[in-house]
């Protein structure tokens, strides 16, 4: 079996586009590589490959100020359906390989699951690599989860119902998160919701060589992003908080876990389901076929991303609405 023709092809214009990929990009070029990726994402007709956000959410701005003075953006969706009470809260960390990336890129998503799930999404821009790199990207995340948690009156949601979600390197971040919540004491997450999730920065997996040249992310990728977020890969990639897998399973937060037929990191969502469950954790582990890394963000090259979504949807509202 191979890629489906229609995803190999519209990936392949994008990388023309796009030319070399941001995370194969040295340190010192990645500042313009991104830019590049950014007016990428701006050409007309774009929401053809990303897809429209769900009509029935409401979008709007936010930001955090943290104790060191650094704001970090923050995307808001809530369901236009009136409802009585206060609304779970998800909280969402984008991909991009700690590199590239921002909230607005998985907005079709995150609108999805806001009005489809009756949930409030918060998406959270944190600070990137090369210019801040491990563990600032993670400590921006868990602060923003805990100020959400702080702030759940005004937002109008419930800290007692509240998830974390992120894909790629967000699902990295989100279960990376849940570690934290969990050592920390605080806040509590009821569900950690990870998509694709590169879960160790450093050991190798049989679906890295499989789908080495996989459209969306390659081999080159995996091998070339924790270089550049962490600052001693040898050093930091046992840091569960850099790679979850290697971090204590025990009592942590169910889990939804989505891995992609043709990702390079598809065997990370493999291992983690495996090692949580027999933590005793429950966990609702779905691998998509014909899918590859990065569906959340390109409904529109990847069929299996509407399928994907409606999942997660059923396990949000299971989790969080009942």
């Amino acid at each position: 079996m191979a890629v489906p023709l229609r995803t190999q092809l519209a990936w392949a214009a994008i990388n023309l586009v796009e030319r070399r990929p941001v995370m194969q990009q040295a340190p010192e070029r990645i500042l313009r590589a991104r830019k590049r990726r950014a007016r990428v994402s701006r050409l007309p007709g774009n929401w053809i490959v990303t897809g429209r956000p769900d009509s029935r959410a409401v979008i709007s701005k936010g930001e955090i100020t943290l104790a060191d003075g650094a704001v970090l953006p923050l995307r808001i969706y809530r369901p236009k359906a009136p409802s009585t009470g206060r609304l779970p809260v998800v909280v969402n960390f984008h991909g991009g390989g700690w590199v590239s990336g921002n909230a607005r890129q998985s907005e079709w998503w995150c609108a999805g699951v806001a009005a489809q799930a009756a949930v409030v999404v918060v998406s959270v821009e944190y600070r990137l690599a090369p210019e801040y790199r491990f563990p600032v990207p993670v400590e921006d995340c868990y602060a923003a989860t805990a100020w959400v948690a702080a702030n759940a009156a005004s937002l109008g949601v419930d800290p007692k119902r509240l998830a974390v979600m992120g894909d790629s390197a967000g699902g990295n971040l989100a279960a990376a998160v849940a570690l934290m919540a969990r050592d920390r004491r605080t806040p509590d997450i009821a569900l950690q919701v990870l998509i694709y999730p590169s879960l160790d920065a450093a050991r190798g997996f049989p679906s890295e060589t499989e789908n080495a040249k996989g459209p969306a992310l390659t081999q080159k990728d995996v091998l070339n992003t924790p270089r550049i977020y962490l600052r001693d890969v040898e050093a930091e990639a046992s840091n569960p908080y850099a790679s979850p897998l290697r971090g204590n399973p025990e009592a942590l937060p169910p889990a939804i876990i989505q891995t992609a037929q043709y990702d390079p990191l598809r065997d990370h969502g493999y291992a983690y389901a495996k090692r949580l469950k027999a933590a005793g954790v429950d966990v609702w582990h779905t691998n998509y076929e014909d899918a590859v890394h990065g569906y959340i963000s390109t409904p529109g090259i990847v069929p299996a991303a509407k399928i994907a979504l409606r999942d997660a949807v059923a396990g949000i509202h299971d989790v969080l609405r009942t």
